[in-house]
């Protein structure tokens, strides 16, 4: 009698443990799974944005900046019809009329945060930044976002795209091989054959390189998702942004409001003749 007591109390302990533990994942959960909303207000209206968890750096600063007030009274600057609406340059306050606006932020940079299954779709909200020539880190704007409105695309134009943007990507990393300090020797024999005109001495060299570079291309080659394909063909973006700017929310509400932004008349700048400012604040759950 003893005994079945002893274990029945031992059995109710583990199943009290266990409950709790399957508590504590059931909260975890539910907390990582409540994304953050902001609302951004216009005079065309109210566009509600969705903060992906997956994009931890981008959301925080993002919210941060919104606490503060930071893009109040900021202007969405740069207007590309089927494209995108860019907004939070903090020198946009109160910019007299044409002037270029774009280069303003806050004085750092943020890490990329790339998620495969996080695409510039319509809708998407993303992180401005500088080209690569200039940072080939591809690090975020600290305040400069930009919200697709893009178009569709077939099935064809994305496979097309995607060979195109794979053959640029495969010059520029062995153009990266050569100019490594630890394949001088390769850069010298490359220097030969071009000085020599020899194509043969080339041929050979190219076989034995390719299969160096092709280990790298094969981790960063562009390829599109059947989700992204549908996305794309169906919905509409911009994908050739994809795995070049960090995607850190979408719009849930106000495509509309997206839209007829993407309709004012631009300057050369690309900056609408009346402005476009907003307001934005942080949506309570």
């Amino acid at each position: 009698m003893g005994m079945r007591i002893k274990h029945s109390l031992i059995l109710l302990v583990v199943l009290g443990l266990l409950s709790l533990n399957t508590f504590g994942q059931k909260k975890k959960k539910d907390k990582l799974g409540k994304e953050s909303l902001v609302l951004i207000q216009t005079d065309f209206g109210d566009i509600k944005i969705k903060l992906y968890n997956q994009t931890p750096i981008h959301r925080d600063n993002f919210l941060k900046l919104v606490e503060e007030g930071l893009y109040d009274s900021t202007l969405f600057h740069r207007v590309i019809p089927q494209f995108m609406i860019q907004g939070g340059d903090p020198d946009s306050k109160g910019a007299k009329e044409g002037t270029k606006l774009g280069d303003g932020g806050m004085g750092y940079t943020l890490e990329a945060e790339f998620v495969d299954s996080l695409i510039h779709k319509r809708g998407a909200l993303a992180a401005a930044r500088m080209p690569d020539n200039v940072n080939p880190e591809k690090r975020s704007s600290s305040s400069q976002f930009y919200i697709v409105q893009g178009r569709k695309f077939s099935e064809a134009n994305l496979s097309g795209m995607a060979q195109k943007q794979n053959y640029n990507m495969k010059g520029q990393l062995m153009n990266e091989f050569f100019n490594r300090p630890e394949n001088k020797a390769y850069l010298s024999r490359l220097q030969t054959c071009q000085k020599e005109k020899d194509d043969s001495a080339m041929q050979l060299l190219m076989q034995e390189i390719e299969p160096l570079v092709d280990r790298e291309f094969e981790l960063k080659q562009i390829k599109f998702h059947p989700r992204a394909i549908e996305a794309y063909t169906t919905v509409g973006g911009a994908p050739h942004l994809d795995g070049g700017y960090t995607v850190f929310g979408e719009v849930v509400e106000g495509m509309d409001v997206v839209d007829a932004i993407s309709a004012q008349s631009c300057d050369r700048n690309n900056r609408p003749l009346k402005d476009v400012s907003m307001k934005v604040k942080a949506v309570k759950r």
